[in-house]
């Protein structure tokens, strides 16, 4: 039994105790360091590496011509099938000839007249000319006679110009094929009256081979020009090819030319190339992108692109030191290839870098190497 006197000590023990007690409850608990982040390593390699430049580039016939008229007058005759490959020489459309031959046979009929003109004049001056050895005939008459012979002959050579001139317009009322090629939807029908020099009939272009045209930014003028002198010779057969939505045109091109003049506006130079085209999968007026190997320097460092943050515009890696701990280093780099990257400052061979788990990292974590992580012990 407590004694009343007793019972404010009591209670004022208790109350320690049980403060005392909510105190050891709500006292932090001590942790340990922290738990290393699993990351996958890599150790930096020099080594060669090959990569292609890419370009738009469009697709163009080397000889394109579109087929106009000389002679006006109706179109009488259609004589391929459109979208069909055609030969030089081919014909390929009559005009109504009826008038200009008619005007044909009547130059010739009147050719014909003056050249009987000028042999009668040709014998009249002669037979004159003997006359006046002998001082049978007037000088004058000799004269005549002389006049009247070149007076023929310049009437023959007008008959002929004229004959000429209308030999081509019954010529011209007949268009064929001016080269091998491919010709496209005929822009007329028959009966259509054509125009010379205004209507358009058709176009005709070659197909085989086939250019295709890029532009090339002005500082890699020199490395090109480079390619054009050597005429593909020292070129190898992949460093020109074509790529259409990832797949790859199966024929390599070679380097034809490359332009004159650097455009101002946009600072680049039109560059050609050249490529079969044997199973006709190249059209004029096709988009493609050009791809021109290129060679990294010897001994290039080359990482594996998921290694790379980037942080305000600056690039960075997670070296890794002896005790695995981490360090962001800054790198400049070059080219990508695929899921690779060159990087030109930063890193040196035998450098380890994180490859793997790098959005766990900050400045100085540890790591833990994933099992199989493809990563080489710390020295």
């Amino acid at each position: 039994m407590i004694h009343l006197k007793s019972a404010p000590i009591f209670l004022l023990s208790f109350t320690i105790l049980f403060a005392a007690s909510c105190s050891d409850k709500n006292a932090p608990t001590q942790q340990g360091p922290p738990a290393a982040v699993p990351v996958t390593v890599e150790t930096v390699e020099n080594t060669n590496a090959s990569y292609f430049d890419e370009y738009p580039g469009s697709v163009a016939a080397l000889n394109e011509v579109k087929l106009t008229s000389q002679v006006s007058g109706y179109v009488t005759g259609i004589f391929f099938a459109d979208g069909s490959r055609v030969h030089k020489g081919q014909k390929l459309y009559t005009i109504d000839a009826q008038i200009y031959d008619a005007n044909y046979q009547q130059a010739v009929a009147n050719l014909q007249v003056q050249e009987a003109n000028l042999e009668k004049a040709q014998k009249d001056d002669d037979r004159y000319h003997e006359l006046d050895k002998h001082d049978a005939i007037a000088k004058q008459q000799v004269d005549y006679a002389d006049a009247a012979l070149q007076a023929a002959q310049k009437q023959v050579a007008a008959s002929k110009a004229n004959v000429a001139a209308l030999e081509s317009n019954v010529r011209f009322s007949t268009i064929y094929a001016p080269f091998d090629g491919t010709i496209g939807i005929s822009q007329v029908k028959k009966g259509t009256l054509v125009v010379p020099g205004q209507t358009v009939l058709n176009t005709v272009s070659s197909d085989n081979p086939i250019a295709v045209d890029f532009p090339v930014d002005q500082k890699n003028i020199y490395r090109f020009l480079k390619m054009e002198e050597s005429h593909g010779i020292e070129l190898k057969d992949s460093t020109f090819t074509l790529s259409f939505s990832g797949a790859v045109y199966p024929y390599p091109g070679q380097i034809a030319f490359v332009d004159r003049a650097v455009d101002p506006q946009t600072g680049t130079i039109k560059t050609r190339l050249i490529f079969k085209n044997t199973q006709d999968l190249l059209r004029p007026g096709m988009n493609t992108t050009v791809r021109v190997m290129n060679e990294a320097p010897k001994g290039s460092t080359v990482i594996t692109y998921d290694a790379v943050s980037e942080l305000l515009g600056e690039f960075f890696v997670y070296k890794v030191d002896d005790s695995n701990r981490v360090h962001q280093q800054k790198v400049q780099l070059g080219k990508q290839i695929g899921n690779k990257i060159i990087v030109t400052e930063g890193l040196n061979e035998g450098d380890r870098i994180v490859v793997q788990g790098v959005q766990n990292l900050h400045e100085g974590s540890l790591i833990a190497l994933k099992p199989n992580g493809n990563a080489a012990p710390a020295k």
